[in-house]
């Protein structure tokens, strides 16, 4: 009987490491399954971070040559925008030195019509001197021995005297015949161009005060002759420069109304038009600025006058 309890207690411990022995073995299995699904996983995640790392690298060269494009791009639309302004800015320096040599032009071509209308009335006025002189000399008594054709003095022509009653000179010679006197100039003032010449020659110099003085000057003096349209047009342009654009408007009205055939009506209108815009009141210079386009509409004034408009989204004509 005692020798049956460690037979049976050896079996009892064989059992039992038998019995421990199976799950261990399992475990192990499950555990070297395992790992190597780590492993796998981590291969898996090292080969996407690779990959990951090769992509952004691409990514990153791809951004820094968009950038450099980007940049040189922006280079470029300066440089444009650059040469742009400078071309604009020629352009404009030279449409105004063009505007200033055609009105230097159509200042001299006023000029001319001027010193025309002067020579016209100098030669008429001859004609009617020497008409006169040949019908002193058709009235003139044909003295004994005297010649014909003699030439009257300047002043007063005296005749001999009349014979009395008793054949005896009188005591008083007969009434004188006068050679008819030429028309008095219209104004002591000097010549309207030399007048014109200067009062223009200090308003290019900006002598503004003394240049509106010269040209009221002369259109007092003158006020039916076509330069004094001009003296309005500058004394306007006076007053627009010197930020009177009440006195301007007026100045270019009486261009306006009073000289309808000068030269300058078309930059009247137009810069009458942009003191009334200057003045805030809006309709009048639009207005005045529609009526230009109408009355000149292929000249250099109506012109800027599209683009005035234009560049207040003003239509051209207005809506019905």
């Amino acid at each position: 009987m005692f020798h049956s309890r460690p037979v049976r207690f050896a079996a009892v411990a064989l059992l039992f490491a038998g019995l421990s022995s199976l799950p261990a073995h399992a475990v192990s299995k499950d555990m070297i399954q395992l790992q190597t699904q780590i492993q796998q996983l981590q291969d898996a995640v090292a080969r996407l971070q690779q990959s990951n790392d090769e992509r952004m690298g691409v990514m990153k060269d791809l951004v820094q040559q968009t950038a450099d494009a980007v940049n040189k791009m922006s280079v470029a639309v300066n440089g444009m925008e650059l040469r742009l302004q400078n071309q604009q800015e020629a352009a404009g320096a030279k449409s105004d030195q063009l505007s200033g040599q055609v009105q230097s032009l159509n200042d001299t071509l006023d000029e001319l019509k001027a010193r025309m209308a002067r020579m016209e009335k100098t030669l008429s006025d001859i004609q009617n001197q020497q008409q006169s002189a040949n019908a002193i000399l058709g009235n003139l008594p044909q003295g004994t021995g005297a010649p014909a054709a003699a030439q009257p003095q300047p002043s007063t022509v005296i005749p001999p005297t009349a014979p009395s009653d008793n054949g005896g000179p009188a005591d008083q010679p007969a009434a004188p015949i006068t050679r008819p006197d030429a028309k008095p100039s219209a104004s002591d003032a000097p010549p309207v161009a030399d007048m014109y010449r200067t009062a223009y020659s200090d308003y290019m110099g900006a002598k503004y005060d003394l240049a509106s003085s010269e040209f009221n000057d002369l259109i007092k003096a003158y006020p039916d002759d076509n330069l004094a349209g001009n003296a309005y047009f500058y004394i306007g342009e006076i007053n627009s420069k010197t930020q009177k654009p009440t006195a301007a408007v007026k100045s270019y009205d009486h261009l306006l109304e009073r000289y309808p055939d000068n030269a300058k009506i078309p930059a009247a209108h137009l810069h009458k038009g942009e003191a009334l815009l200057a003045m805030k009141q809006n309709d009048a210079g639009i207005r005045e600025l529609r009526s230009l386009i109408q009355r000149f509409p292929q000249s250099p004034e109506a012109s800027q006058a599209r683009s005035k408009l234009n560049g207040m989204g003003v239509p051209i004509t207005p809506r019905r």
